[in-house]
């Protein structure tokens, strides 16, 4: 981020030193230092967070393409279940049908000859 090599640090100390005072100077590095501190922590908190997001989002987005992968093949199943029993059911009834209709073709010519005689 910032670039101070010890050249800038040893001014900037030798600047301190005059316009704080020997005295200060001590209480003020503790407080800076204290800033410094804090500031990087809140920063690194800063970043894990948002690494931490990105990380969620991309999940996120894996368990939704999984889910859709997932829910069209049991669509799919599903689709050729029923395509089946619905060709089972409607052989079944065809078959049903077809003797009832030839049931009722051989009684009909009985009834006939019954209501010539």
């Amino acid at each position: 981020m910032f670039d101070i090599g010890f050249w800038e640090l040893g001014i900037i100390g030798l600047v301190a030193l005059v316009v704080i005072g020997p005295e200060r100077l001590p209480k003020v590095a503790r407080v800076v230092g204290k800033w410094v501190g804090g500031g990087r922590r809140m920063i690194s908190a800063l970043k894990e967070d948002i690494e931490k997001e990105i990380e969620i989002e991309e999940l996120k987005q894996m368990v939704q393409k999984e889910t859709r992968g997932n829910v069209v093949e049991e669509l799919v199943g599903d689709v050729h279940q029923t395509v089946g029993q619905l060709n089972r059911d409607t052989q079944k009834i065809m078959n049903e049908n077809r003797k009832a209709f030839e049931t009722d073709t051989e009684e009909t010519p009985e009834l006939e000859k019954n209501d010539g005689k």
